[in-house]
């Protein structure tokens, strides 16, 4: 059995001894300090993987209690309880009995089932980043942001600057780099891009299914290098409009179709079985709904977390530009007041308390 959390206080540390001995930073002098940094509770067990130029700061210098910054981390915990509990768990219902006997399913259901995983996945470790933030919020401490609405990505390059922040910066910035990163020729780049994504893979475990997805990855992101276009889509998408053009709303299903393949093979037990799951989701071309009798659910089970996921990327839309999807708020107070009540109610709902967070065993 390994410690509680322990890659990710070992980036934590590894971060802190690198950046030290760069000398981007002064060691601390106090123990104290120094676990608390290593330790601290919100994020110990699934990040977001902190700096310590960051958070010893914060650690070390006098903190007063903030209402406004407190106001808003009370909102964050509650979309990250919202996104965790009632939409996660919720896909999870539908997503562990069809990659089990993936099988017996026809399209429709192992269609949905690798969708609902890509919703799975997102709203379980957001909605555990956003529960962290909000809390250290209460403590005076600011966090950085792990994600940033990946699924309104343009291409895979803008998801991986979306999609565990902290994760993907700490690579770039003490692996990628140190490597060469871009400023070498076009082989070495291509060694880096590749060392990045399947390093990144390992990280998740000692599974060829995980490397594997790293490497799917990196085949999608070395045409944007080559093409001079990884850091063509910086803005956010829509940026000063209500609605996306149709070319952005083609950019982003495609990013999202590609992303949910690479999903089947993080979450099948070994490559043969995620390829086994791609082939019969072709293989077996009818749709039916005989997929919910099989899983156990009904057909208001399925309404009812689309009508939820629906919801979520509505608010998160209109909150792309900023760091969470209840950052802005109606500026009337009913309808404020109502929404607090829905979620709140909703997470009791749904609390059963049956499905730790995915991450957790990384």
């Amino acid at each position: 059995m390994l410690p509680v959390g322990i890659s990710f206080y070992t980036f934590q540390t590894l971060s802190y001894s690198i950046d030290v001995y760069r000398n981007k930073l002064e060691p601390t002098k106090s123990m104290l300090n120094f676990f608390t940094y290593v330790a601290f509770f919100p994020q110990l067990v699934a990040g977001p993987i902190e700096r310590a130029i960051n958070l010893l700061p914060q650690i070390e210098n006098k903190r007063l209690f903030d209402y406004v910054k407190a106001k808003s981390g009370m909102r964050q915990i509650l979309w990250g309880l919202f996104k965790k509990v009632a939409i996660a768990d919720s896909c999870a219902a539908f997503v562990d009995p069809i990659f089990a006997d993936y099988t017996n399913f026809s399209s429709i259901g192992l269609i949905l089932g690798a969708v609902f995983f890509a919703i799975q996945i997102y709203c379980d470790f957001s909605g555990y980043s956003d529960i962290a933030i909000g809390v250290s919020k209460l403590l005076g401490i600011d966090l950085m942001q792990n994600f940033s609405f990946p699924y309104f990505s343009r291409d895979i390059a803008e998801f991986w600057r979306r999609w565990h922040i902290s994760l993907s910066t700490w690579f770039r910035d003490y692996v990628y780099i140190p490597l060469g990163g871009s400023k070498v020729s076009k082989i070495l780049q291509l060694r880096n891009i590749f060392v990045i994504f399947l390093v990144s893979g390992f990280w998740h475990g000692a599974n060829w299914t995980f490397v594997f997805w790293g490497f799917l990855h990196a085949l999608c992101y070395i045409p944007l290098i080559f093409l001079k276009r990884n850091r063509k889509n910086l803005d956010v998408i829509a940026q000063n409009k209500i609605f996306p053009n149709f070319v952005e709303v083609i950019q982003v299903f495609r990013m999202f179709v590609i992303v949910t393949f690479a999903w089947v093979f993080f979450r099948a037990n070994n490559i043969q079985e995620g390829f086994g799951y791609l082939e019969h989701m072709f293989k077996n071309m009818f749709f039916d709904n005989s997929f919910l009798n099989k899983v156990g659910l009904e057909t208001e089970n399925l309404y009812v977390v689309t009508f939820f996921i629906i919801v979520m990327f509505v608010f998160e839309w209109f909150n792309r530009a900023y760091s969470f999807g209840l950052y802005n708020m109606p500026k009337n107070k009913i309808s404020r007041y109502v929404l607090y009540l829905f979620l709140c109610l909703t997470i009791i709902q749904y609390l059963s308390g049956k499905n730790e967070f995915i991450y957790f065993q990384f």
